[in-house]
């Protein structure tokens, strides 16, 4: 890109902007060296770094970028031999552990952080690891640039002669001090420093009592900094003890210097990379500080900003416009009168390229979108004084003379009052015949204009569309909104009426203006009018959008709200039906312990009125139903005495022995009767023959008792339940070997089941199955 391009765009005041939120020396030499590049993948990268920086400050709010220097000149100077200074050598410390912290960040972002970063990492990467040449400056010299007594054994020896010899001779100068005559001789009781050597101030009519050499006097003459003969060997000592020291500190640096050297090439990358990153983390600062956005980039010519504003004008000032141009539409032709914010649109449009290619986040909303020009041309001038007419024309057209021979169908071009400064009807040939040749290659064209000749360049160009800057007739100003698709006009004759020029002036002056320029104006006036109910209605349709939006955001936490409450309340009732379950189960144990204690307790059989009686606790356990009433099936006669019957109310067969009233029997249950009534019996039909000893043990339980038990498809815990039930219900039917099916499966079930019969009081022992039995996947078990 041309420098005067990016001056006549302000490209460069936009980049001092951006160079105030650097924070290293490197970093602001960097950015001095900023300027837009036209390759389309170099453009990319440079915009997705300034995303990742945008992304790093928004979940970290700041980078530690503190301690950068730039140390290139000291290791250049070390690279030729030179000595670096104590305060030089610090800055290098300081550089490389601003990197290892910086490193480590990077690190620590990467990890902690859901966002992508990987230019970042990439940098991180390349960063050279010096830490221990860190060390070893850190070893010797401080904070403040002062070689310490650690650097070296000799110096410390050195340093430590020095104190001692130092405070002897303070020793012997206060001795003066304290003295007879001290208050007398001296002009004040201190020691001090001249030349490097421990002195006394002494008036000078007491000169000759103290001997010695003097070092100055005061401004009056009347005190005279002596050193005594006494100190002058001490002092002497001193001097002596500071040369050395002095000597050893330079051998520590020249040594210093000497490993600089030899990772000067690296101290030169670790510069450049640290000043790359300052230069990404102050393009995001300046975004997000300035409301920009990362632009989509695209190689097609097109751009799209939504929302865009003068970067250099502050935000509560400038007015956004939404631009689009660059496939159908390449050139546009802005007309209308001066003061209306045209020149500040052509430069909006050129800047954020420039911007955008300089890896930079532009002012405008996100969605818009930025092509990548292989060069960027402006001719924007300001100067209109009538006396200065042909120079400026002249400067134009040398310009664009310059341009027309440069530019080719990769390239932006921008033309402010394209063909002033000479004869409107020459000057308006000129700038038709200058878009025609920009316009014909395909180049990106936007060009504004004051001649009215130029409004109708759009209707006969396919691939030209014209644009105005809106003028509020009542309030007699520019709004400064582009209105693309509408041509300008100057509203002279508006302007002038609302001023108070006389109308029979103004209809004059209509006249002289041709039947072409009035149908031109009508259309104009149309336009604008259709525009400004188009807005209207979109308006009106974005408010109801938003009311409808609004509605569905009501209804989703409405059925969010319900299916909420569906879930507690089916919670609940699962808890609910969870706690009666758990007390059922605690009465059935009861029960079946009660059972098992009958059985002991009566010896060998439980009576049948015992076992009724547990049966109706059982039931009593068993979750209440809110259920309608259980009716008898409806028998194929009339019920007869001797006729075996269900009692629905026990679950128990019986016998009828007698009918005492209309819907009364006397049933037989075993050895009970009991008087029930007719509807809670169902007729049973009577089996064909039974074995008398077996009839009655079934008549002496509820339900006939299987001697095996299948297991297969259960749940863990069903399982062991079902295991227990059934055991004690073959307890109560005398079985004396039962068999478990449980099958092979992982083993799991086996070992459960195994595990529970060996803990069980009534089991005498179990084993696996025969090969006839069933194998492993069966467990027969003999009970007591």
């Amino acid at each position: 890109m041309e420098k005067r391009v990016l001056k006549t765009l302000e490209f460069d005041k936009v980049r001092e902007l951006v160079l105030t939120y650097c924070t290293s020396s490197a970093g602001r030499s960097h950015m001095e060296k900023l300027v837009p590049v036209s390759e389309y993948t170099e453009v990319v990268k440079l915009l997705e770094e300034t995303d990742e920086g945008l992304a790093i400050l928004r979940v970290r709010g700041n980078v530690p970028m503190g301690g950068i220097s730039d140390v290139r000149p000291h290791a250049k100077r070390a690279q030729i031999g030179g000595m670096l200074s104590a305060y030089e050598l610090m800055e290098i410390a300081n550089t490389i552990r601003a990197s290892r912290i910086l490193r480590q960040f990077i690190e620590t972002v990467d990890e902690d952080e859901d966002i992508s970063i990987p230019h970042f990492l990439a940098k991180k990467e390349q960063l050279p690891i010096l830490t221990g040449l860190e060390h070893e400056i850190n070893h010797a010299i401080d904070d403040n640039g002062y070689v310490i007594d650690s650097a070296s054994n000799v110096l410390r020896s050195i340093r430590q002669s020095l104190r001692i010899q130092e405070g002897r001779v303070r020793e012997k100068l206060e001795g003066y001090t304290r003295g007879r005559n001290a208050a007398k001789m001296l002009s004040d009781s201190i020691v001090t420093i001249r030349n490097d050597r421990y002195v006394i101030p002494v008036k000078a009519e007491y000169r000759s009592h103290f001997g010695g050499v003097v070092h100055d006097m005061s401004s009056s003459g009347q005190t005279l900094f002596i050193e005594p003969d006494a100190v002058v060997q001490a002092n002497n000592e001193i001097r002596n003890l500071k040369m050395k020291e002095q000597e050893e500190i330079e051998k520590i640096l020249l040594e210093l210097s000497v490993k600089v050297q030899e990772v000067a090439h690296d101290l030169f990358v670790l510069v450049d990379i640290l000043s790359e990153i300052d230069v990404i983390l102050a393009k995001a600062k300046f975004g997000t500080a300035n409301k920009c956005s990362k632009p989509e980039v695209n190689n097609t010519g097109y751009i799209r900003l939504v929302k865009a504003r003068h970067p250099l004008i502050p935000i509560e000032e400038a007015v956004a416009n939404t631009i689009e141009f660059g496939q159908d539409i390449t050139t546009i032709v802005i007309t209308g009168p001066n003061t209306g914010g045209k020149t500040v649109t052509l430069k909006t449009v050129g800047l954020c390229t420039l911007m955008a290619q300089a890896g930079l986040p532009i002012p405008a909303l996100d969605g818009s979108e930025i092509a990548v020009f292989d060069s960027v041309y402006a001719d924007i001038g300001d100067e209109q004084s009538i006396e200065q007419s042909l120079s400026t024309f002249s400067s134009h057209m040398v310009n664009i003379v310059d341009i027309l021979k440069k530019f080719d169908s990769r390239s932006l071009i921008i033309f402010d009052e394209l063909g002033s400064g000479t004869d409107p009807q020459e000057g308006a040939a000129l700038a038709i015949s200058i878009l025609d040749e920009v316009h014909g290659t395909g180049a990106r064209v936007m060009a504004t204009t004051h001649y009215p000749e130029l409004k109708a360049y759009g209707y006969n160009r396919p691939g030209v569309a014209n644009a105005s800057v809106e003028f509020d007739i009542d309030t007699l100003s520019p709004t400064y909104r582009l209105l693309i698709g509408v041509p300008g006009r100057s509203n002279a004759f508006e302007i002038s009426k609302r001023l108070g020029l006389h109308g029979h002036i103004i209809d004059r002056a209509k006249k002289f203006t041709g039947s072409d320029r009035g149908e031109v104006d009508s259309m104009i006036a149309s336009l604008e009018s259709s525009r400004v109910q188009s807005e209207k209605d979109a308006e009106q349709t974005h408010a109801i959008l938003l009311e409808t939006e609004e509605l569905k955001r009501e209804l989703e936490a409405k059925l969010s709200e319900f299916d909420e409450m569906k879930e507690k309340l089916i919670e609940k009732a699962k808890e609910k039906a969870k706690k009666i379950v758990e007390e059922a189960r605690t009465e059935s144990e009861a029960v079946i312990s009660e059972l098992r204690a009958m059985r002991l307790n009566a010896g060998a059989q439980v009576k049948e009125h015992e076992l009724i009686e547990a049966r109706k606790r059982l039931e009593g356990a068993s979750p209440a139903e809110d259920k309608k009433k259980i009716k008898a099936k409806a028998a194929p006669r009339p019920l007869q005495v001797g006729d075996e019957v269900k009692v629905l109310a026990y679950g128990q067969k019986g016998t009828l022995i007698e009918k005492v009233a209309d819907k009364e029997w006397i049933v037989q249950i075993g050895i009970l009767k009991m008087k029930l009534d007719e509807s809670g019996l169902e007729y049973s039909k009577p089996e064909k023959t039974k074995d008398p000893v077996v009839s009655a043990t079934v008549k002496g339980r509820d339900s006939y008792v299987k001697l095996e038990l299948d297991l297969r498809g259960e749940r863990y815990e069903n399982a062991l339940l079902r295991t227990e039930k059934y055991l004690d219900d073959a307890l109560l039917s005398n079985y004396h070997q039962v068999s478990i099916i449980h099958g092979k499966g992982t083993g799991a079930l086996r070992q459960g089941v195994q595990n529970y019969l060996k803990n069980h009081p009534r089991v005498k022992s179990y084993r696996y199955g025969e090969a006839g039995e069933g194998g492993h996947g069966v467990t027969v078990v003999e009970l007591k």
